[in-house]
């Protein structure tokens, strides 16, 4: 078991959507990071949630920045602050998977690379959901978004393995259904040094067409289908943090959202035997 915080740096009466993943996300993020955080956001629908002045979300400083330069900008914020001496204020980029994987990569690349010494995560709902559903390169092979409306042909980037390529000193993914695992890694993130990167499994009911009170369900379903696997780098390969029961089956999870509606019996069973082939190159090189 791990201790949870009873202190809130993440306010009531935020605008997020209900049952929105991404927002108790940071709550329970912030559980783990503490005070001691200053958080930086791009456009997106945390820019929203994080709300305007005096009426932000959060109790912790926070920093809005243009689509694009969510990681530079903390790269800058960071640099400052090391410059006056403060080496205890933990950084976090937060960013969603169209500014991480696509529109912001420029910086994440940039800022992996130099190693700097900050913390960033990328809420994934597998589409720009602030503007309309479109598709991100973070969407799932077959989704059906408002600019594929026949599904997604290609299948969902690799950036965690491309932040392992960068160097980062610690890649993990999390999600909030298993709340556990999700500050653990977060605290571990908070005490490395160097650039960390985590992958939040966020999922949003308006976008991927489930109830509003399914998202926790919705979640389990990713990691006990096999669809989304909890696990971390830490420089000697990938380790699995949970191990799923495999009782869920993929298809079932697909079909438990009405973005995948329109798949076939044969696509489902495909989408499956790829998720398959992924944990058992995870497997190998654990």
């Amino acid at each position: 078991m791990i201790d949870i915080p009873r202190e809130e740096l993440f306010n009531p009466g935020h605008p997020a959507c209900p049952g929105c993943g991404a927002a108790p996300s940071m709550r329970l993020a912030l559980k783990a990071l503490g005070p001691k955080t200053m958080v930086v956001i791009p456009a997106s629908c945390w820019s929203i949630i994080a709300g305007a002045h005096p009426s932000f979300s959060l109790e912790v400083p926070l920093l809005h920045t243009p689509f694009l330069s969510a990681a530079a900008a903390a790269a800058g914020l960071k640099a400052a602050l090391e410059a006056q001496g403060d080496q205890e204020t933990l950084v976090m980029a937060w960013a969603g998977d169209g500014g991480t994987y696509d529109i912001g990569f420029q910086g994440l690349s940039g800022a992996a690379e130099r190693r700097t010494n900050m913390l960033y995560v990328c809420y994934d709902n597998e589409a720009y959901m602030n503007t309309g559903g479109q598709r991100s390169s973070a969407t799932p092979l077959g989704t059906q978004t408002s600019t594929t409306p026949g599904g997604k042909l290609e299948e969902k980037k690799d950036l965690l393995n491309i932040m392992v390529a960068h160097g980062a000193s610690y890649v993990a993914t999390a999600t909030l259904a298993y709340s556990h695992d999700l500050l653990k890694k977060f605290r571990k993130a908070r005490d490395k040094k160097g650039f960390r990167f985590i992958h939040l499994l966020s999922p949003c009911p308006t976008g991927w067409g489930f109830p509003e009170d399914k998202t926790i369900t919705m979640a389990r379903m990713a990691v006990e289908s096999g669809a989304y696997h909890l696990m971390e780098w830490e420089g000697e390969g990938w380790q699995t943090t949970y191990h799923p029961s495999f009782q869920v089956k993929v298809e079932d999870y697909l079909q438990a959202q009405t973005r995948f509606a329109h798949l076939t019996g044969e696509e489902l069973q495909e989408i499956a035997r790829r998720t398959a082939e992924y944990w058992e190159r995870v497997s190998r090189s654990e």
